[in-house]
């Protein structure tokens, strides 16, 4: 759980006692378009898109594990990367672009969030088709942190678990509680993509 300082501050901006403040999160071009989810990276130049889609990522994630796309003689394979969870940016830094938004920053300061993702580039027809997933996570804690009862009380909350033959180690969300997609996002990283690609054209739609 975030600070005092940070639960009060997000608070007053809520309650609308801040007149003259519009904070709309960190600078950047309006989305004009609705790009497509997977996205169409027209080059023939397995290379080419995957160092494209690992610049884009690197930018928002730190990457756990990466399988390039590859020619097994003249047949490309799928390239799929995953990142390692990162916690939400707050409206206390405004230098990262992971919350999109001033909505999921103010929530991102009021409560743990963190996200990850997930990547896959396929081979398309005219090109490399790239698939982006990005999943929101809440932290999932015992009870607040400046809650005002003590950690003397009777502790009601869980029970006695026991644990046989453990197998491996703890998944990715342990401790968290998914709360989906991060469409918004996905749509940054994907208009990333389509500015990067130089000569590459995405496929774009206008919004609704």
């Amino acid at each position: 759980m975030r600070g005092s300082i940070a639960a009060c501050l997000a608070a007053v901006v809520l309650s609308g006692c801040a007149p003259g403040w519009n904070w709309t999160g960190p600078p950047g071009p309006a989305m004009s378009v609705c790009y497509d989810n997977p996205m169409l990276l027209p080059t023939v130049d397995h290379r080419a898109a995957w160092e494209t889609v690992v610049d884009v990522i690197d930018d928002h994630f730190v990457i756990e594990e990466e399988e390039p796309v590859r020619l097994i003689g003249n047949t490309p394979t799928v390239g799929h990367l995953r990142t390692y969870p990162k916690v939400a940016a707050t409206i206390f830094e405004p230098w990262h672009g992971d919350s999109v938004g001033r909505q999921a920053r103010i929530e991102s300061t009021l409560q743990s969030m963190r996200r990850w993702a997930v990547v896959h580039v396929r081979p398309g027809e005219g090109g490399y088709l790239v698939d982006v997933a990005v999943f929101r996570e809440l932290e999932d804690v015992v009870r607040p942190e400046h809650a005002t009862a003590g950690a003397a009380t009777f502790r009601y909350d869980d029970s006695l678990t026991r644990v046989v033959n453990p197998v491996g180690g703890p998944e990715i969300n342990e401790g968290w509680i998914p709360q989906g997609r991060d469409t918004a996002l996905e749509q940054r990283i994907l208009d990333q993509l389509y500015g990067r690609s130089g000569n590459m054209a995405a496929v774009v739609k206008p919004l609704f």
